[in-house]
C-alpha cells in the first residue's frame, strides 16, 4: 500500500468517527453526546442546544424543551427534564411512527405537542382548511419529505394528513 492510500484511508476513518457517539453510532445531532440521561441538567442540555423554541410545563412538573431545526431542517427535538431537574430523555420527534398517531378530531394543541413547531401554516380560506406541514428524512430512502396536517378552520381539529415530495422545493 502506498504512503499516499495509506494517508486517504487514516483520513476517511478519522472523519467517519468524527461523526460517530461513544457508541460508534452515527451522531443526529452535534453535541448530543455531551449529554447524559440522568446526570447532565436543564443548563447542560440549553448550553448544548442553545435557547428552545417553546418550553412546556407538564402537569407531572416535568418540563420539555422544544427544539426545531427549521424550516430547512428535518429534526425536531425534544429534552423531557425531571422534576429533579436532570435530563430524563430526548428525542427526535419528526418520525414516522409519530406521523401515524396524528388521527381526524386531534387538535392543534395535541399536534403541537406531538410534532412540535411546524416549518410552515398556510390557510385554504374557500376550503375552510389550515394546513401545517413539517419537513423530515424518509426514512427508507433518506429523502426530504414534508408531513401536513389539515385542519378544519371552524373547529381547529384534524381533518387529515397527507405527504409529499420535499425535493422540488
Amino acid at each position: 500500500m502506498t504512503p499516499w492510500i495509506r494517508s486517504l484511508i487514516l483520513l476517511l476513518s478519522g472523519l467517519l468517527l468524527f461523526g460517530c457517539d461513544k457508541q460508534g453510532r452515527p451522531i443526529e445531532e452535534f453535541g448530543l453526546d455531551k449529554l447524559e440521561r440522568g446526570v447532565s441538567t436543564e443548563g447542560d442540555v440549553r448550553n448544548v442546544m442553545g435557547q428552545p423554541e417553546i418550553v412546556r410545563e407538564e402537569e407531572s412538573g416535568e418540563r420539555t424543551l422544544e427544539y426545531p431545526k427549521g424550516p430547512e431542517g428535518v429534526r425536531t427535538w425534544f429534552f423531557t427534564i425531571g422534576t429533579d431537574g436532570k435530563l430524563r430523555d430526548y428525542k427526535q420527534v419528526l418520525i414516522e411512527e409519530n406521523f401515524a398517531r396524528v388521527k381526524a378530531g386531534l387538535s392543534k394543541d395535541e399536534v403541537r405537542r406531538m410534532l412540535g413547531k411546524p416549518r410552515s401554516v398556510v390557510q385554504f380560506k374557500l376550503k375552510n382548511e389550515e394546513v401545517w406541514d413539517w419537513r423530515y428524512l424518509d426514512r427508507s430512502m433518506q429523502t426530504p419529505r414534508f408531513f401536513n396536517v389539515h385542519f378544519d378552520m371552524t373547529s381547529g381539529k384534524v381533518t387529515g394528513t397527507s405527504s409529499s415530495d420535499a425535493t422540488n422545493y
